[in-house]
């Protein structure tokens, strides 16, 4: 049997109905009958043992999948790839077939910490793409691994603030990164808010999302919710 194959009747025979049901509603863009509703912790383990197949490139190569599942797989066997440039390649090819935040916000890859000169230089590469999810997978990298204080940079706000889009699953990561940058780095964030540089939605839901977070003081959300605009 071919591994795509395997892969799908190990999907259907662990399908959740209730499941299914309950994630259809919360991926709205795509075609609900791509949802088999299969529980994630499960899609890990079984990634795992996906990892070690030797036929798990003949899966990879095989795009754009069927199932919203398979590419949930896809994308927790491409985070536990150990090789930088092996992955960076995987990416480039997969990104383009991601079709909705979920897939996309699976995508967490532990060598990056390893590498961090060259993945800022991928980020650009990303954000400038034409495709959302890869705008969106650009910009949630700058949030995992440049926020801290010994990886951050200004200039990554400057560029975040820079991307302009009409797409909500951008803006909504637009809004996300900026609520982080809040939380952990206040003081140079905190002027994109109260000089205006994102967009009047981006802007409120920056402010929304932060002033979620326990991680910023009651003072300091005070004046967020005084730099609302109308």
């Amino acid at each position: 049997m071919n591994i795509s194959k395997e892969i799908k009747e190990f999907l259907f025979q662990n399908q959740d109905k209730e499941f299914q049901v309950f994630q259809q509603p919360l991926i709205p863009n795509i075609d609900p009958n791509s949802i088999i509703g299969v529980r994630l912790p499960l899609l890990r383990d079984y990634a795992k043992t996906l990892i070690k197949n030797p036929d798990i490139d003949s899966f990879l190569n095989v795009l754009p999948h069927e199932y919203n599942e398979e590419n949930l797989l896809h994308a927790i066997i491409l985070s536990n790839l150990k090789d930088f440039d092996k992955l960076v390649s995987e990416l480039d090819k997969f990104l383009p077939y991601i079709n909705n935040w979920t897939i996309s916000d699976t995508l967490i890859p532990n060598v990056f910490n390893k590498h961090l000169d060259k993945l800022a230089t991928k980020c650009d590469e990303w954000m400038s793409s034409s495709d959302i999810y890869a705008i969106r997978f650009g910009i949630k990298m700058l949030m995992k691994f440049y926020l801290k204080d010994d990886t951050f940079n200004v200039e990554y706000l400057e560029k975040v603030s820079k991307i302009k889009s009409d797409e909500y699953y951008i803006n909504m990561m637009i809004a996300w990164y900026f609520a982080e940058a809040l939380a952990k780095q206040y003081d140079h964030a905190i002027k994109y808010i109260e000089n205006k540089k994102l967009s009047k939605w981006v802007h409120n839901k920056a402010i929304s999302k932060a002033c979620d977070s326990y991680r910023i003081t009651p003072d300091k959300k005070e004046y967020l919710k005084s730099l609302r605009l109308r």
